[in-house]
């Protein structure tokens, strides 16, 4: 049998160097979903290593209020691009003329309805998430909307409580916990999506914006 490398490491691995991520992200941010194939990826090479943790950024209020001066983005018409370069340079699927078509008017239906399904479990928070990202991103499916965000559980593995995410949808538990992402990337600053921080006990990185699976695979061996 070869050991490899990444075999020897997670064999020798302490509890104290468990290495965390923490993907600060949003429903809405087309960089996030092209990045989220390489953090799968990483999960399972490192499955025994690290853990990773989803926070909601918020990315887009309302369009009154939103404004991303590095891509020259302040109408929903003008999100398009953004995705057909993203697409262009990650090879990802992206339906760009969403925001042509029917542009959702807000990410935090998005960020709260994950919330909800991260009530259940990280575990299901994850799964919603990826879900709500094919939805919007391949599909054009506009993820502002209650009807859209609760069609979408249905797809959910078994095991899901459907009814309690609905609940939670409307009695306030999920807007309450996507209230406490907000704090925390207030409180650390975070004001780019993606922004992926890696920590261990002895060390720390963090990636502002997208990165090749390469270039995470050598962050993580680093902090090893």
């Amino acid at each position: 049998m070869v050991i490899t490398k990444s075999d020897y490491i997670k064999a020798n691995l302490q509890p104290a160097d468990r290495i965390e991520l923490i993907f600060y992200t949003d429903p809405l941010c087309c960089w996030s979903w092209a990045m989220y194939s390489s953090l799968s990826q990483l999960q399972e090479q490192y499955a025994d290593a690290l853990s990773i943790r989803f926070c909601m950024g918020g990315m887009i209020p309302d369009w009154k209020s939103y404004e991303d001066t590095l891509n020259a983005v302040s109408k929903p018409i003008q999100m398009g691009p953004v995705w057909m370069e993203a697409q262009h340079l990650t090879g990802v699927q992206l339906n760009s003329r969403i925001w042509f078509e029917d542009p959702p008017a807000s990410s935090y239906p998005g960020c709260i309805a994950v919330k909800c399904a991260q009530l259940q479990s990280d575990a299901a928070g994850e799964e919603y998430l990826r879900l709500l990202w094919q939805a919007v991103m391949e599909n054009g499916r506009n993820i502002s909307k209650m009807d859209e965000l609760v069609e979408i559980s249905g797809f959910m593995t078994t095991g899901f409580d459907n009814g309690k995410f609905s609940e939670d949808l409307i009695n306030g538990s999920g807007k309450k916990a996507f209230s406490g992402d907000l704090d925390e990337v207030r409180k650390q600053n975070i004001s780019r999506f993606p922004t992926l921080v890696m920590k261990s006990s002895r060390k720390g990185l963090i990636f502002t914006g997208y990165r090749s699976i390469d270039v995470l695979r050598e962050g993580v061996r680093s902090i090893m």
